[in-house]
């Protein structure tokens, strides 16, 4: 009989070893807290770069539009210019020859002026030509060089501010992408917390069921000494070979389990699905206390959501300003006052100047659009009346989703107490057990009964630790306020932008 009992009790003590060295943190092995995976994920989450470089392109778009704000200079050259042409004179009734040799450059100023949408230039043309014409009576040339210096003002008239609308609209944008990148670090910040504490939870079970396998091993060992002796019946060892077995199949699905719980956080890091790590958390619980009142008042005030409603707005407006301007009746009034100089002689250029102010002022009058306007209006309007029911309903989820999340948190204040306390009786009324079925006075069957109880109710206790640690920062996120060291969260409003 110990012959054929020999090689299990090996081969037990042998995957007992394997299990244990495959749980086993090895030498070099990542040592992963979940301070470490956050910073991981600011450096290289797919989905936060992603964020933060749509943050730099619109920072990028506002710094474009504040540069075009400013005075451009531009020149344009025409060094070279030949002409030969054969033409008829109306004036007199006769054909004649031109041909023509210049050169010229303009260089000019615009500055933008932002209050006005208006824009002012300074621009000058200096050129020189060699031009002639032949005609039936003889050949008339001329020389010389020129120059013409003006100011202009053009300045629209009964419309909107286009170039400060854009400019505002730019800002909200950048903002908007500000405010997406905050709510995506702290939506990261909530994955992360929640796959770490999913591997942390796969480790525990893991142990559990580990620990439950060598009960079931002692268990397996103390009925086959007594079968052997022939003080139990041998339907006894089969049955703890039973347990046994389903305690190693048990061990074998938690590996796989945190096997996988690993890979989905390597995951949300974006890290290789390969690299393996051990995960570190302190899930001992210091029950915080939390104002419903102040956690309800900080989070109307300070959601990022609640500002993102606002920039909509406001953006709204804008289009009800564009849509008002659909055939709209405006004008546009052009100013410039200037100098013309010429002569044969660069240095006389200006000794007889010409003057040459010039004022025009144009209408653009609408007259009939079959109501486009008043229905485009009217589209807009229904569309702010949306937002504003969108915007209320955002206010009352904030709300009802921290006064819920508060109920949990004093819920699992409880549960975490009675798990502990279950904890603790199922683990003195398993070592009553072990001495009752060490005497015989229970079977395998019900011994095994025992250590179930054990496993769950750790493994509830566990649980009920994760919940609340994931509800805490669940509190954090709706409210915008951490309880644990009672300061409000700041979020993320400007980026110092990394290589």
């Amino acid at each position: 009989m110990q012959s054929k009992h020999l090689p299990v009790k090996s081969m037990i003590w042998v995957l007992a070893v394997c299990f244990w060295g495959n749980i086993a943190p090895v030498a070099g092995q990542d040592i992963l807290t979940i301070e470490r995976a956050m910073d991981i994920a600011s450096e290289i989450c797919p989905r936060l770069r992603g964020s933060f470089m749509n943050l730099e392109r619109y920072q990028q778009n506002l710094i474009a539009q504040q540069a075009a704000l400013r005075s451009r200079f531009s020149m344009n050259l025409n060094p070279l210019s030949y002409s030969k042409n054969r033409s008829f004179d109306n004036r007199v009734s006769e054909w004649y020859t031109n041909e023509s040799l210049s050169s010229r450059g303009t260089f000019r100023v615009d500055q933008p002026i932002l209050w006005t949408d208006g824009e002012i230039s300074l621009i000058n043309t200096f050129g020189w030509q060699d031009n002639s014409s032949a005609v039936t009576d003889g050949t008339t040339s001329n020389k010389a060089f020129s120059n013409d210096l003006y100011l202009q003002l053009t300045q629209p008239v009964f419309t909107y501010n286009r170039r400060k609308m854009k400019l505002k609209q730019l800002e909200f944008q950048l903002e908007n992408a500000n405010i997406s990148y905050a709510l995506q670090r702290l939506n990261i910040e909530q994955q992360i917390t929640t796959r770490f504490y999913q591997v942390y939870f796969a480790q525990t079970n893991l142990d559990i069921s580990l620990e439950e396998y060598q009960n079931a091993l002692q268990s397996y060992e103390i009925i086959k000494n007594k079968v052997e002796a022939d003080l139990a019946a041998r339907v006894e060892l089969y049955q703890a070979e039973v347990n046994l077995a389903t305690a190693r199949s048990s061990l074998e699905e938690r590996q796989v389990a945190l096997a996988n719980a690993k890979e989905t956080l390597n995951q949300t890091l974006g890290i290789d699905l390969t690299l393996d790590h051990t995960i570190f958390a302190e899930v001992n619980i210091k029950p915080v206390e939390i104002d419903l009142v102040k956690a309800t008042e900080s989070g109307l005030t300070s959601r990022l959501e609640l500002r993102q409603r606002e920039i909509e707005g406001a953006e709204l407006a804008f289009d009800m300003i564009r849509t008002k301007a659909l055939n709209e009746f405006k004008g546009e009034v052009s100013l410039s006052v200037g100098i013309t100089g010429d002569d044969r002689k660069f240095t006389n250029i200006y000794e007889t100047p010409t003057r040459n102010p010039q004022v025009s002022v144009s209408f653009t009058v609408p007259l009939f659009d079959w109501g486009e306007k008043k229905a485009r209006i009217k589209a807009q309007e229904i569309a702010r009346h949306i937002h504003n029911l969108d915007a209320w309903e955002e206010k009352v989820d904030i709300e009802l989703n921290i006064r819920q999340t508060w109920r949990n948190l004093e819920n699992l204040k409880t549960q975490i107490s009675i798990a502990r306390q279950n904890v603790e009786n199922a683990q003195l009324t398993y070592n009553l057990n072990l001495i009752r079925y060490r005497e015989r006075d229970i079977t395998s069957m019900e011994m095994n009964q025992f250590q179930t109880q054990l496993s769950n109710t750790k493994i509830s206790y566990t649980q009920a630790l994760i919940n609340y640690k994931i509800e805490l920062l669940n509190m954090k996120i709706l409210s915008l306020y951490d309880f644990e060291n009672d300061t409000p969260i700041v979020p993320i409003t400007q980026t110092i932008f990394k290589n």
